[in-house]
């Protein structure tokens, strides 16, 4: 069962709010620089996220949303989390929320619909009012679901606008101590030496973990084992009993680990080297072409003003680079981005089409 959290200003007022009813979805189209005429219904016309020219992001931005905007928003935000509460996500949206709270004047309300890979949550929000009163707060696995699913009862590319790229992070190369390989190449090499006997563990079938251990295969020439656990904490387990060998995990949840030795950091997918882990190389830096970039992003259904996502994305963009939440992101394992809507479309576009192409090239069954 979804459930509810108020967050904010009257937020005890709310503990016991209905929630809102669905409504029509319209898909994206070319985005411009509206002319003269459009301007004058710009309350009414849908944000079209996925080719809106840059500039005239830059520009609504410098100058401000209109008028009609300011009185935005009137009354409480929903933003709609794909995972329980108590995790990583749902801690990330709090924050999140309390911030905007105090900036809009208006209690957040937090909407946990765990369930289908982030499914559930998403479909809730395409078929939401475009009003800017429903927000989607999601991981990259938004963008494996097209690739990975069957049949969805959304389409990811037209029922969404994306509002902004909250946070970036990467993802830890991490082994059980006992396996006989203290870096990313002597890793490569045993499973080179022993093809099919080599382990690697994921947080389900498609999920991030298991298209990077089917990348690193392919990127390696290796032939390793999958095996699927459910979720961060069970792989967790089954690495520190030795049940698998190896896996990708964000950092801060293994982080303990590493620090107590019970498991070995071999590589950090990102760019450059983790500040949090000066020592450990990038699999790059170890010889293995391979970069990786997790992210938290926000959506709104389609149909949404154009004007409102630009203001919830520069109140988003302010909020996520204060000081404060500056200490609880790196706490967290993130770096905060708050991007332009253009801008994580075109993230968005990128991811849709790598992941599926690893989902394709590895050949993961569809899932129902």
């Amino acid at each position: 069962m979804p459930s509810v959290t108020p967050i904010g200003p009257r937020a005890y007022e709310l503990s016991n709010e209905n929630r809102t009813g669905l409504g029509a979805v319209r898909g994206f189209s070319s985005l411009r620089q509206p002319d003269d005429n459009a301007k004058r219904h710009a309350a009414k016309e849908p944000m079209k996220p996925f080719s809106r020219p840059l500039s005239a992001i830059a520009l609504a931005t410098l100058f401000g949303a209109p008028a009609f905007a300011q009185s935005y928003p009137a009354r409480p935000v929903r933003m709609v989390v794909p995972f329980a509460a108590g995790g990583a996500v749902d801690t990330v949206a709090r924050a999140l929320g309390q911030k905007l709270a105090e900036t809009w004047k208006q209690p957040m309300l937090v909407d946990n619909r765990p369930g289908a890979g982030g499914n559930i949550a998403a479909d809730h929000v395409a078929k939401a009012p475009g009003d800017g009163y429903t927000l989607l707060i999601t991981t990259h696995g938004f963008a494996i679901s097209p690739g990975l699913y069957r049949k969805l009862p959304f389409d990811a590319a037209r029922d969404f606008a994306p509002v902004t790229q909250l946070t970036s992070s990467f993802v830890v190369l991490v082994t059980n101590p006992q396996i006989p390989a203290a870096s990313a190449k002597e890793l490569v090499a045993l499973a080179r030496s022993r093809p099919g006997t080599i382990n690697y563990g994921s947080t389900g079938i498609g999920a991030p973990p298991h298209l990077l251990g089917e990348l690193l295969k392919s990127m390696t020439g290796t032939d390793m084992l999958h095996v699927p656990y459910k979720g961060d904490a069970p792989l967790s387990q089954a690495l520190l009993a030795g049940e698998v060998q190896l896996a990708f995990m964000p950092l801060a949840g293994v982080l303990p680990h590493i620090r107590s030795g019970r498991l070995r950091a071999l590589g950090v997918s990102g760019k450059a080297r983790s500040a949090t882990l000066p020592e450990v190389p990038t699999l790059t830096e170890a010889g293995i072409p391979f970069e990786f970039t997790g992210w938290l992003g926000v959506f709104a259904p389609a149909s949404s003003p154009r004007d409102t996502v630009i203001q919830i994305q520069r109140d988003i963009a302010q909020a996520v680079v204060a000081q404060d939440m500056r200490e609880r992101w790196a706490a967290w394992g993130y770096e905060p981005v708050g991007s332009t809507p253009e801008q994580f479309a075109e993230k968005c576009r990128l991811d849709l089409a790598t992941y599926a192409k690893v989902i394709r090239d590895a050949k993961i069954p569809l899932q129902d």
